[in-house]
């Protein structure tokens, strides 16, 4: 009971120490495991464990100690790594990959390619690894991984093209790279262990094939009709997606032995890319499930290693050769290959092939294909789970230390983020996010409303589901390049909680909210003065032009009176609302309190305003006339 416990208090532990100190989780997870395993033999009375993941017999009177007995282990792994892999599917969509640059496709294609030629070749020859076992070694080390990745990406404001070759290359490889070695390992399988191209080794392999990948296409449809037509209740659908994934898994290993790895793959691909009903809440139960699992995992998968298997990498320098071929050979080659023809200069691909951390897919699949062919006599199978989690733990710690002073190095930190997040998917707001995304801005939208959401991303804007109050946005992935921020909701108290929570990590350049209408009347004093996106119109203002004319205007100035005037006419009757200046270099400005503050007459300034076309105006009327009819002449 307290080997158990200690692995869950310890895994929950190492992952809080991760998001503390900024660095992948799976850095101290594998410390820990080490540490509570192998290397405590070294300081305990009797020379055994902390913690022993197998159940081993001790004493005369035949007392045990470990957590698994016999092969329970091997098949806690299984179904846990399974659970991992089918939450990875999820994450991969396939019009995501078409949204990607070329450079980026042709690094997790071409570039995959080589470093599983590569590093197959030099575990052979540098190891004096069986043909098979290198290329199983190869195929593992292919995948980094957005846990990893992301980490580094939040500690260092990269530029565009850097940050968004790496996030896009960790998002898209995981799935894909652990899909590739499940194809190797059930390969290897159906060749008895060879690379012999026999008759039953090919049936074998197509079998697991057609077995696994049907099975998971038919099951990733059959559940995507039963969350659709709500045949579960949705306080069971979480735990019900779970057994559904356990039963594939299993009945698809029964059908072929060993497919069922390629099963909850399969599955996790097809819900990713068809429209899933409360998508966002399944993912979220799946990643919290999946941190649990990790940090259960790879404790149990680094303390099940030996000091023997420690003294392979330790006490013999065809390891450590292996290693910097990997990482000073390999990862340049792929990277330079694979974007020969793209848009990066010379110092982004340095940096690029200087970082590349291998994952949690990498170690956990590792360790499973290791207990496997070591349990079936495999020849240098013991050799593949220290080797990957050399190049894991090598490659995390050198990239974490490394990676903010190589960046500076060769100037590749951005001087500014420039995306925009606008939380409200309103339809003003997908108004205003389709101009700005016009102007070469990246736009998120945000909003709890899945229907919100859905009409922007039907506009070809990225939009994110989450409630602002229950969800952290600054864990989404996809907004480190975020430096405004527009409050824009129907909520008044949402708009100044955004504010309040957000406005250091997405608005360093500017945050912004809309007025209330108590504010707007003059009934009560903003306390965010300096938030205000409009001074003029509240949320009804903006809905009432959106009605009217759903359309972004830019009208020339010339004058500042002419701007004064304008205001005016918007202020009106026309159903307009003033939205930004944009200078004469194209840069947006939000109007302030006091318009006057703007100096136009230079000439090139532009005002952008949504809803009714306002009118010409031809000769400025006098501000006193304006005062007279009611009307201020000051925003």
């Amino acid at each position: 009971m307290e080997e158990l416990a200690g692995i869950i208090i310890l895994g929950i532990f190492a992952q809080w120490f991760a998001w503390r100190v900024r660095v992948p989780a799976i850095l101290p997870l594998i410390v820990i495991g080490l540490l509570v395993g192998p290397l405590s033999t070294l300081f305990t009375a009797d020379g055994s464990k902390l913690i022993s993941p197998i159940f081993e017999v001790v004493g005369e009177e035949g007392e045990g100690r470990g957590l698994f007995p016999g092969e329970s282990l091997f098949y806690f792994v299984s179904l846990a790594i399974g659970i991992i892999l089918f939450e990875g599917g999820l994450t991969l969509q396939f019009r995501e990959v078409k949204q990607t640059q070329r450079s980026i496709l042709r690094l997790i294609s071409i570039g995959s390619l080589i470093t599983f030629l590569g590093a197959g070749l030099a575990a052979h020859y540098i190891m004096g690894l069986g043909w098979s076992i290198s290329f199983l070694f190869a195929a593992l080390i292919i995948v980094t991984g957005p846990t990893v990745i992301a980490p580094i990406l939040q500690n260092i404001p990269l530029n565009r093209n850097v940050s968004t070759v790496l996030k896009w290359e960790g998002i898209l490889i995981d799935p894909l790279g652990a899909l590739v070695a499940v194809l190797v390992f059930e390969f290897i399988s159906s060749t008895d262990h060879g690379l012999g191209f026999t008759g039953e080794a090919v049936r074998t392999f197509v079998q697991i094939i057609i077995y696994g990948g049907t099975l998971g296409f038919l099951a990733g449809y059959g559940l995507f009709h039963i969350i659709k037509r709500e045949l579960v209740p949705h306080y069971l659908l979480n735990v019900f997606i779970l057994a559904y994934v356990l039963l594939i898994f299993v009945v698809s290993d029964q059908l072929a032995h060993e497919s069922g790895l390629l099963a909850v793959v399969v599955m996790g691909l097809v819900l990713a890319n068809k429209d899933v009903p409360r998508i966002k809440e399944i993912l979220s139960f799946k990643e919290s499930l999946s941190v649990l699992l990790i940090s259960i995992l790879f404790i149990l998968l680094a303390a099940n290693m030996n000091m023997s298997e420690l003294r392979l990498l330790t006490e013999d320098w065809r390891p450590l050769a292996l290693f910097g071929f990997v990482i000073l050979v390999l990862r340049p080659l792929s990277v330079f290959i694979s974007t020969a023809r793209g848009n990066l200069d010379m110092k982004e691909k340095l940096f690029i092939s200087w970082v590349g951390p291998r994952g949690i897919v990498a170690a956990g699949i590792a360790s499973l294909f290791g207990l496997k062919l070591a349990a079936d006599g495999v020849p240098g199978a013991e050799y593949i789970t220290p080797l990957v989690f050399m190049i894991v733990l090598g490659t995390v710690l050198i990239n974490a230390t490394t990676a903010r002073f190589v960046a500076r190095l060769l100037g590749v930190i951005q001087d500014s983020s420039n995306g925009v997040l606008i939380l409200g998917a309103t339809d003003f707001a997908i108004t205003i996010a389709e101009y700005l995304d016009g102007e070469g801005r990246e736009i998120f939208l945000v909003d709890s409303n899945s229907g919100n959401i859905k009409r922007a991303r039907k506009k070809g804007l990225r939009g994110i589901v989450a409630n602002i109050y229950n969800s952290d946005l600054s864990d989404e992935y996809d907004l480190l390049d975020v430096g405004y921020m527009l409050a824009l909701t129907g909520s008044d108290d949402v708009n100044s909680y955004a504010i309040n929570r957000y406005e250091d990590i997405f608005g360093e350049r500017g945050a912004y909210r809309l007025i209330s209408t108590e504010e707007m009347k003059g009934e009560v004093t903003p306390d965010q003065a300096g938030h205000i996106f409009s001074h003029t119109d509240d949320f009804i203002n903006f809905s009432e032009a959106q009605r009217e004319a759903a359309v972004v205007h830019e009208r020339p100035l010339y004058s500042q009176r002419e701007l004064l005037d304008l205001l005016i006419e918007a202020r009106g009757e026309n159903y307009s609302v003033p939205l930004f200046i944009k200078e004469p270099d194209g840069q947006l400005r939000v109007l302030p309190q006091d318009p006057e503050a703007i100096d136009v007459d230079s000439g090139g300034y532009t005002l952008v305003y949504l809803g009714v076309e306002l009118p010409d105006v031809a000769q400025p009327r006098p501000v006193a006339q304006d005062q007279e009819n009611g009307q201020k002449s000051v925003l």
